[in-house]
């Protein structure tokens, strides 16, 4: 009972997935499209003489992978992590095989954390994938330099490293929230297009709700208020308190949305 279904047999069921050849296809040439558009787009000028991300993207290859981290952020990685973790169930109810999965026989909470941590290995393979690909082209077409800030100044390329980590890890983070939505609609429907648009809705909703000043400090309870805060590790010194309450907010959202996820399939009668 306790070999059934082991991580490996499970990881190579999902690998051979198209959505996952697809998803990790994307991620990958995502960096090549930008270098392309920066490179037949030419240069822009930064309005008021405000620099961003996108005006010292194309400075060397640390520069680029940060851009390209903000730009996939709020939708591009979202959809990819919502992919992973709302198809991994609802796929195999669609495809009426998760009974037989139950009956080899397969422990509910078992099958369930198999999945779930299959999911978010590749989920978290896929945050990771967008920036090492960026920093790679970006070193090969624009070169390793120092990494310049937005708010001015710079911090020698040999120390980003260190800040890199915290950005990443922080990535990873803050995407717990999208994962927890999309494995708990996965165990409710047996549609795995419902489950991830309901996540990618989620984050959706809830950005357009931040846009909402009257909400005043509402906000700061959205699930996605503090998904940007990682670049708090881009100033001269790091700030934490962003990355801290988004961090603190996102793991609650995750623990209880799991919770539910595994108290709903205990209970859910399986005919698919």
């Amino acid at each position: 009972m306790s070999r059934a279904l082991p991580l490996r047999v499970e990881a190579v069921r999902q690998f051979r997935r198209r959505r996952t050849l697809v998803a990790f296809g994307l991620l990958l040439a995502l960096p090549w499209i930008l270098i392309l558009a920066f490179q037949f787009g030419g240069e822009g000028d930064a309005p008021d003489g405000r620099i961003s991300l996108v005006d010292v993207a194309t400075t060397g290859g640390l520069n680029f992978a940060l851009f390209s981290l903000f730009v996939a952020t709020g939708f591009l990685l979202v959809v990819a992590v919502a992919l992973f973790c709302g198809d991994t169930v609802a796929s195999e109810a669609g495809w009426s095989s998760l009974r037989y999965l139950l009956a080899a026989p397969v422990p509910r909470d078992r099958l369930l954390r198999q999945k779930l941590i299959v999911a978010l290995g590749y989920a978290a393979a896929a945050v990771l994938t967008l920036p090492v690909m960026a920093l790679l082209a970006g070193t090969l077409v624009f070169g390793w330099t120092d990494v310049t800030i937005p708010t001015g100044g710079t911090f020698p390329a040999e120390a980003a490293f260190g800040r890199m980590a915290i950005i990443a890890g922080y990535a990873l983070v803050s995407q717990l929230v999208v994962a927890a939505v999309a494995f708990l609609l996965s165990v409710s429907t047996d549609s795995p297009l419902g489950a991830v648009g309901g996540a990618v809705g989620m984050v959706i909703i809830c950005n357009i709700l931040d846009a909402v000043e009257a909400l005043g400090s509402w906000r700061d309870v959205l699930p996605t208020r503090y998904m940007y805060a990682w670049m708090d590790a881009l100033q001269p010194e790091i700030q934490w308190t962003g990355m801290a309450k988004g961090a603190a907010l996102s793991v609650s959202y995750a623990l209880i949305l799991f919770a539910l996820a595994f108290r709903r399939f205990r209970a859910k009668d399986i005919t698919s």
